[in-house]
Formats: C-alpha cells, sequence, structure tokens
C-alpha cells in the first residue's frame, strides 16, 4: 500500500485532488499514473468528454487507460442530452458521498475551468432567465451576430470575456442577461463565497513552456486526423445543431464537409483554435490561488507535495 494512501487512511481523510490544465498538456497519462499511486479512480471534468458519441476529437482516453484506472463521467450522455454545470455539481457530489464510504482519494481531472469551480466551490445562485430579455437576445443574435453581442458583453464584465468561450453563444447570452438583469457584473456574482465541501480539496496544475504545449497541441490535432477524426465528425452531420458540437475539431470539420473550406484549412484552424482555447484555459485557471503548478514530468514531486499536505 502507497505511503500516501496509508497516511490519509489512518487519518480517515476524504481527499479530492484536482488535476487541471489545458488542453494537450498531459493530465490524461500524469492523472493515471497518480491514480494508480494512490489506489484512487478519476472524475473527469473535460465537459466536452461526457458525450459517448465525442471520442477522437476530445481525446477521450485509450481503452488501455480507461482499463488501467477506473474513470467516471466519461460516455455517460448523448450530445442529444441537456446537460449544464449545475446538473454535473449535482451529480459528483452525489457520486462522492458513496464513493468515499470505502475510498479515501478521488481524482477530479480535466480542463473545464467552470466544472472543476462547481464540484470545488459550488455554483452561484444566479437569477432565473428571464424569458423576455432572453427572446430579444436571442433575436439580436440572430439579425447582429454574435460579434455584437460579444463587443456588449465586452464592455459590460470585461473580466469575464478575457475567460469565456467566446465562440459559445449559450454562455455570451447567459452573461449578458445576468449583467441586464441585476445591474452587476456575471463575474460579481459568480464570485460568492464558497459552499463548505465535506472533503479536503488540492488543486495541483500542469503546464508546460509555450512552445512545448503548442508542439502537443500540433501533435494531438495531427493524430486526430490520422485516426480518421472527419469520420467521426461525418457520421455526426444530423447532430450537428446541437450545442455538445459547437466545439473546436467539429465545427471546423463540419466547415470543410459543407465544401466552405479544404481540409488543410480546417486542420490548421484547429491548431490555432485549440491554442486559443488553452490560452483562455489558462487564464482560467491562473486566477485561482490555490493550484499549485508543476510540469507534467514532475509526477515524483507531486507525490511529495501531496504527502507535505496531507501528513
Amino acid at each position: 500500500m502507497p505511503f500516501l494512501f496509508q497516511i490519509l487512511n489512518n487519518n480517515i481523510i476524504h481527499n479530492l485532488i484536482v488535476i487541471c490544465g489545458p488542453t494537450a498538456v498531459g493530465k490524461t497519462s500524469v492523472s493515471i499514473k497518480l491514480a494508480e499511486f494512490l489506489e484512487a479512480e478519476i472524475i473527469s471534468a473535460d465537459s466536452r468528454q461526457f458525450y459517448k458519441e465525442l471520442k477522437i476529437g476530445v481525446a477521450t482516453p485509450s481503452e488501455l487507460e480507461l482499463k488501467a484506472v477506473r474513470h467516471h463521467f466519461i460516455g455517460h450522455l448523448s450530445v442529444t442530452d441537456y446537460y449544464n454545470v449545475s446538473g454535473y455539481e449535482t451529480d459528483v457530489l452525489d457520486f462522492l458521498k458513496d464513493y468515499y464510504l470505502t475510498k479515501n482519494n478521488c481524482l477530479l481531472v480535466g480542463g473545464s475551468g467552470l466544472y472543476i469551480d462547481a464540484v470545488c466551490k459550488g455554483i452561484d445562485d444566479l437569477p432565473d432567465p428571464d424569458d423576455s430579455l432572453r427572446e430579444m437576445l436571442k433575436a439580436r443574435l440572430k439579425t447582429e451576430g454574435l460579434e455584437s453581442l460579444k463587443m456588449e458583453l465586452k464592455k459590460l464584465d470585461p473580466d469575464y470575456y478575457q475567460i469565456v468561450d467566446i465562440q459559445n453563444p449559450i454562455r455570451i447570452l447567459r452573461a449578458l442577461e445576468v449583467c441586464l438583469m441585476t445591474g452587476k457584473t456575471f463575474t460579481q456574482l459568480r464570485l460568492n463565497a464558497h459552499k463548505p465541501r465535506p472533503f479536503n480539496i488540492l488543486k495541483l496544475g500542469l503546464n508546460r513552456p509555450r512552445h512545448e504545449l503548442y508542439d502537443q497541441i500540433e501533435k494531438r490535432v495531427d493524430e486526430m486526423i490520422d485516426s480518421e477524426l472527419v469520420e467521426e465528425v461525418r457520421s455526426l452531420v444530423n447532430h450537428r445543431h446541437h450545442n455538445a458540437l459547437n466545439t473546436v475539431g467539429y465545427k471546423e470539420i463540419f466547415s470543410y464537409l459543407d465544401g466552405s473550406i479544404s481540409l488543410d484549412e480546417a486542420i490548421e484552424k484547429i491548431k490555432t483554435n485549440t491554442r486559443r482555447y488553452a490560452k483562455r484555459q489558462l487564464t482560467w485557471f491562473k486566477r485561482d490561488l490555490a493550484i499549485t503548478w508543476f510540469h507534467p514530468d514532475e509526477v515524483d514531486k507531486m507525490l511529495e507535495y501531496l504527502k507535505s499536505r496531507t501528513s
């Protein structure tokens, strides 16, 4: 039995160990090594991996990786299902309540900062959407386009604009709703006091020098194409209107299948948009001072850090 697990078991401490960082940084391999050492299981906090139809384009762990350590919240939904971060918070907390009856350590792994925050801090009690305001904003989206709404959000809440997926109309609309309904920024209302959690939370962030990370992104996209990403996207054309498919790697290939761009252009757009996505992820995580950062190769240092924080 590994030393850390012995220490935690003797003190009956329930730990949620968060492994976060930008896409392609190496979270999957690191988390599996840590989980094997801690005799723990993994909860996915990658909102794109929730959908069973999405595999290649979201870098779902391989069959060997899934067999090495038990994973949860991967492929448990369909792209046709409605799911949101509030439901994820409830589902994960319910899961952990039973999980900690028999185990002391669990890993929460992913790059979806909002979903990680929901588990660790709780979703703030934001106002329910106003139907008339929502319809007005939807009408503006249709007539003015997303760019107009993005610029309005940038003016009303520049802090949230820096971290939100600015190509996601649902998140843009929701943030604008809150700003216009309350007269406060979405950022202000999201930064309410944290909700108490009945477990200890330790956050480890993974990052690489920019050139390394960008090389990893280039390599991953090329591997996705070689693994028949185009065919995966082609099989989902009839579902392209669902929000789950409004994501990097899928929307660019849809444009290729529409004939509006070449395959080479689509691949380059995926790489560019993935780099931008990684930058937004790092902006989100860097604001959390509770995260201790490591290079993905520093697994031994991560274990020493965990030991020092729990002994």
